[in-house]
C-alpha cells in the first residue's frame, strides 16, 4: 500500500471512530422505528377519529381542480386532475405528532439536562476561581511581610 491510501485509511477509520458518527447510526436506526409506531398511531387512532367525520381512509379525501374527477374500479383517476388533500393531511400530522414526541421526549429533556450540567460546571468554575483568589491573596500577603522584613533587616 501506498503511503496516501494508508493516510485516507487512517483517515476514514478516525472518522468512523468518532462518536458523531456511531451517534448518527444509532439515531437513524431508532428513527426508522418510531416512523412504524407513529404511521400505526396515525391509521389505527388519526385516521378512525376523522372516519367518524367521513371516510377512514385520508388518501380518499380529494378534490378536483379541473372537471368532474371520475374513477374507475380500481380507485384511479380517469378524468379530471384531483387534489389529494388528504394524503397530505395525514403526512402532517405524521409529522405533527413525530415532532412533539421527539421534542418532549428527547430535545426537552437533553436541554434540562446539559442546563443543569452548565450551571453545575460554572458554579465548579467560580468556586475553583474563588479558591484561587484567597491563595493569591494569602501569596501577596506572605511577599509583603517577607519584603517588609528584608526592608527592615537591611535597614537596621
Amino acid at each position: 500500500m501506498s503511503e496516501q491510501s494508508k493516510s485516507v485509511l487512517e483517515g476514514f477509520k478516525a472518522f468512523l471512530m468518532r462518536g458523531n458518527v456511531i451517534d448518527l447510526a444509532v439515531a437513524v436506526v431508532i428513527g426508522a422505528a418510531f416512523t412504524s409506531v407513529v404511521n400505526s398511531v396515525v391509521k389505527g387512532v388519526i385516521n378512525p377519529i376523522v372516519g367518524a367525520f367521513g371516510t377512514k381512509d385520508l388518501e380518499r379525501y380529494r378534490s378536483c381542480l379541473k372537471g368532474p374527477c371520475e374513477t374507475n374500479a380500481a380507485g384511479e383517476v380517469v378524468h379530471g386532475i384531483p387534489i389529494m388533500w388528504g394524503s397530505v393531511l395525514g403526512a402532517v400530522l405524521t409529522f405533527l405528532i413525530t415532532a412533539t414526541v421527539v421534542y418532549f421526549l428527547m430535545v426537552l429533556p437533553m436541554s434540562r439536562y446539559l442546563a443543569r450540567r452548565a450551571a453545575k460546571e460554572q458554579e465548579a468554575e467560580e468556586k475553583e476561581a474563588e479558591t484561587q483568589s484567597a491563595e493569591v491573596l494569602l501569596l501577596q500577603e506572605i511577599r509583603d511581610a517577607l519584603v517588609a522584613r528584608r526592608g527592615s533587616a537591611s535597614g537596621s
